[in-house]
């Protein structure tokens, strides 16, 4: 079977096999931001159930860039051992596991920031009052930022990560420099599809620079934004290009971002629909780049996996739902026990109950592993709903203090060159 077979990345580093558990909302971090040991049980409970890759949920560089309460934060070298017994704990079966590096951008609501920063002061329109408009960044702060990718990356290769992911979907950070809609500059960093591309070029050239082959150097990025006059096909089929330049080792493909949530399966087409979108695009892909893909979302069957991958335009199966539901699957479908992921959608039959549900449900079953319990596939809905909310409005972010990143490059290093 394909999906059992080994595959090599660029940088040498072998995957064992070709399932990956994509990026999950974890929110387990301790309450100071550092990696918990509930994130240690869930990654070994992941480790051990198959997957040849595990890709780990936002790590963010900066504390005003959280996605959510509960994110790992990596500011400091302070990290750095939590984040080594995380790596030892999902990697000790022979899985490998890549650190999520990310940012949130203006995607931040305010009960976690009331000072969001974006490529322009563009505020998000779905959310209302739930979000503020975002100040510009200046030259000197992007630069500062992609300093900040780069020290997450170098603490990821010293704490024994096999890789780390860069963030360019979803609507996030290095997303947001890449869309016209949310980047309207007119200066080094934005004004045409070349210059908005820049801000992510940069953090991969300089992450390669400081980690060389030590790390495989992986990026999530978007098909398209689905938003009238936003990042389209052509535009992302040019970023494809200049990343296989720069020598990346995997691309994952995604879509979508908090506006139109392509990603979570909120739009009106079918999860199936909307997967053979991703394929027909990575089969665009493949006509531009030899880089190994990756394909999340919409995969319940070894039979459609198989068929993925025997085809070519697909190198690697990403799931993530699935495997909150069942840990173990990618162990089942290789030996070929299972045939298929077990569908379960939470719902209670209200629009925008179901869409938190979608986000809650899953949560919770994560801090259940976490807390070194199985997952159940009947948890209650409802009662999600409740644990949620409650969650969602005990947060304080006053208890979330910034504190200065603790650097490795010297104050006198820029890895960012001249606009070229």
């Amino acid at each position: 079977m394909k999906i059992r077979e080994e595959l090599v990345l660029p940088n040498g580093l072998t995957l064992p096999n070709r399932l990956a558990k994509s990026a999950t909302s974890e929110a387990l971090a301790g309450p100071d931001g550092l990696p918990s040991e509930a994130l240690e049980r869930l990654y070994a409970r992941w480790g051990g159930g198959g997957a040849g890759l595990l890709i780990t949920g936002n790590v963010v560089v900066d504390p005003e860039g959280r996605t959510e309460p509960g994110n790992v934060m990596l500011m400091g070298r302070e990290a750095l051992p939590g984040l080594r017994r995380w790596a030892e704990a999902a990697q000790r079966d022979g899985a490998k596991l890549f650190l999520q590096i990310n940012h949130a951008g203006r995607q931040v609501s305010r009960r976690i920031s009331h000072r969001p920063v974006a490529p322009s002061a563009v505020r998000l329109k779905k959310g209302g009052v739930l979000f503020a408009t975002p100040s510009a960044l200046t030259d000197a702060e992007i630069r500062e930022l992609v300093r900040r990718y780069v020290f997450a990356a170098e603490l990821a290769a010293e704490a024994g990560f096999a890789g780390v992911q860069i963030h360019a979907a979803h609507g996030y950070l290095a997303s947001q420099f890449l869309s016209p809609l949310t980047n309207q500059r007119d200066d080094a960093w934005g004004g045409d599809a070349t210059r908005r591309m820049r801000f992510l070029l940069e953090i991969v050239r300089a992450t390669r620079a400081a980690v060389g082959d030590r790390l495989a150097i992986a990026v999530k990025l978007n098909s398209a934004d689905f938003q009238r006059g936003g990042f389209t096909e052509e535009e992302s089929l040019d970023v494809v290009e200049a990343l296989d330049r720069e020598g990346i080792d995997l691309l994952e493909i995604s879509g979508g971002s908090y506006e139109r949530s392509a990603m979570m399966g909120s739009e009106k087409k079918s999860t199936q629909a909307r997967e053979a979108y991703f394929l027909d695009f990575a089969d665009r892909v493949r006509e531009r780049t030899r880089v190994p893909l990756m394909v999340t979302g919409g995969f319940r069957s070894a039979g459609a996996m198989e068929e993925a991958l025997t085809s070519g335009s697909v190198d690697v199966i990403g799931m993530a739902r699935p495997l909150i539901v069942e840990p173990d699957l990618p162990a089942r479908l290789l030996a070929g026990r299972s045939t298929s992921a077990l569908s379960v959608t939470p719902r209670v039959g209200i629009g925008l109950f179901d869409d938190m549900l979608q986000i809650v449900w899953f949560q919770r079953q994560l801090r259940r592993m976490g807390a070194g319990q199985p997952p159940l596939p009947d948890l209650g809905r409802w009662s999600s709903l409740v644990v949620g909310f409650a969650r969602s409005y005990a947060f304080n972010p006053l208890t979330m203090l910034r504190r200065p990143v603790g650097l490795r490059l010297p104050a006198d290093v820029d890895p960012v060159g001249s606009a070229s």
